[in-house]
C-alpha cells in the first residue's frame, strides 16, 4: 500500500471530531450498532453519523427518537462477517468503504466498525493508505492492567512481519499510550519466550537489536506471556500472529476465571451472602475484564482513525468504541506518529544483520 501523502487528505479539524459508524458491520448489526450510536451521542456527547442502508437505519433512529440527532449516509452494500481481505475489492460500495471515503473527503475523522476484522483492515488500508514513512498499519488492543492499560501491538493485522515493522509498531504503540492514556514516556517490551537477552527467533532477536538503538525509546527488553497483565511495560510489541494468539488466550482465561468465580460465589448460602457484601468490588472486577469496556482495537498508522470493535458487540461496546475513536482523532495522534515515524526512515532501520545477508 502506498505511504505517499494523499492529495485528498483533509486539513486538521479545529472542531470536535466526527465519528463515522459502520451501521451494517457486526453480528448484531444494524440494531445494536444504531443503539450504540444513539448512546454515544446522548450519553457521551459525541458527534456521530451512521453509514449503511438509509431506509432501514432511519426507521431504527425514529424508534429511538433520534432521527434528527444523527445523520445517515447511504451505502448499498456491506462486508459480511465471513469475508476477509478480498472484501476491499469485492465490496467497493460497502458501508466501511463509504465511511473511509468520508474520512478522505474531510467529512468525518474516524471510522468505527464491528465488521470482519480482515475485511475492515484491508478496506481501510486500501482506501485511507498508510501515513508517510509507515511500512504497515498495526492493530493495537488494550489489556486491563493498572494503573493504566498495557497496549499489545500487533494483535492480528500482520501475520508475517519484519524487524523494521516491529520497530515501527513500537512507535505506533507509544503514540497510542501517550494519546489515549497520558503516558508520556511509555516503557516498551518485546514479547518472546524468555526474559534473558538472546531469547526468541531471528525476528525477535533482530527487533531487540534495533529497538535498543532507538535513543528516544524506553526499551525494557524481553517480556514473556506471564508479563502481559502485570503492567511491567506500557507497550508490548510482537507480530500479528503471535499477538492474536496471546490476545485470545488472555480473553479466554479472563472469561474462564470470571465464570469460575461466579460459580464459586453462588455455590452456597454463605458464599452468596459474602458476595452481597463484596458486590461493589466484584462489579468493578467484572468491568475491568469486560472487553466491551475498552471499545475494541485501534488500527494505527493510517491517514485517519480506525477502531474495530468486537464482532459480537452490543450497544455499550459500540459507544465505548466511539469514545475511543473520538479520543484518538482529537488527541494529536497523527502528530505524535509523524514525530516518531519520519517520512524517511533513519539509516539504522535499513541495516541488516549478518544472518540476513
Amino acid at each position: 500500500m502506498s505511504g505517499t501523502p494523499d492529495a485528498e487528505s483533509p486539513a486538521p479539524r479545529t472542531s470536535p471530531p466526527i465519528i463515522a459508524v459502520d451501521a451494517m458491520g457486526g453480528d448484531n448489526a444494524p440494531g445494536e450498532i444504531v443503539r450504540g450510536a444513539v448512546t454515544a451521542v446522548r450519553e457521551l456527547g459525541l458527534r456521530v453519523l451512521l453509514v449503511g442502508r438509509r431506509t432501514e437505519i432511519a426507521a431504527m433512529l425514529a424508534e429511538e427518537g433520534a432521527l434528527r440527532d444523527i445523520p445517515v449516509v447511504h451505502a448499498e452494500d456491506s462486508i459480511a462477517m465471513d469475508e476477509g481481505a478480498l472484501a476491499s475489492w469485492r465490496r467497493p460500495r460497502s458501508s466501511a468503504a463509504v465511511a473511509c471515503r468520508l474520512i478522505r473527503r474531510g467529512d468525518a475523522d474516524a471510522l468505527v466498525s464491528a465488521g470482519s476484522t480482515g475485511g475492515i483492515v484491508a478496506t481501510s488500508t486500501v482506501r485511507l493508505r498508510t501515513r508517510p514513512g509507515v511500512l504497515r498499519p498495526a492493530l493495537a488492543v488494550t489489556l486491563p492492567t493498572l494503573p493504566t492499560p498495557t497496549i499489545l501491538v500487533d494483535a492480528g493485522a500482520n501475520a508475517d512481519a519484519k524487524p523494521e515493522m516491529l520497530v515501527q509498531f513500537a512507535h505506533l504503540g507509544c503514540a497510542y499510550a501517550q494519546t489515549a492514556f497520558g503516558v508520556e514516556n511509555p516503557r516498551v517490551g518485546v514479547l518472546t519466550i524468555g526474559s534473558e537477552p538472546g531469547k526468541g527467533n531471528k525476528l525477535i532477536r533482530r527487533t531487540v537489536e534495533l529497538l535498543a538503538e532507538v535513543p528516544e525509546m524506553d526499551f525494557q527488553g524481553n517480556v514473556e506471556g506471564h508479563d502481559l497483565l502485570t503492567g511491567k511495560v506500557d507497550v508490548v510489541v510482537t507480530d500479528g500472529h503471535t499477538g492474536n494468539v496471546a490476545l485470545k488466550t488472555v480473553e479466554g482465561t479472563a472469561g474462564f476465571t470470571l465464570n469460575a468465580m461466579k460459580e464459586a460465589i453462588t455455590s452456597s448460602t454463605i458464599a452468596k451472602a459474602g458476595a452481597v457484601l463484596q458486590r461493589g468490588a466484584l462489579r468493578r472486577l467484572r468491568e475491568r475484564f469486560d472487553s466491551e469496556t475498552y471499545g475494541g482495537a485501534a488500527l494505527l498508522g493510517l491517514n485517519g482513525t480506525v477502531v474495530i470493535a468486537h464482532g459480537d458487540s452490543h450497544h455499550t461496546s459500540i459507544a465505548h468504541a466511539c469514545r475511543l475513536a473520538h479520543d484518538l482523532a482529537g488527541g494529536r495522534m497523527e502528530e505524535r506518529i509523524r514525530r516518531r515515524v519520519p517520512h524517511r526512515s533513519p539509516v539504522w532501520l535499513h541495516r541488516r544483520s549478518q544472518d540476513e545477508r
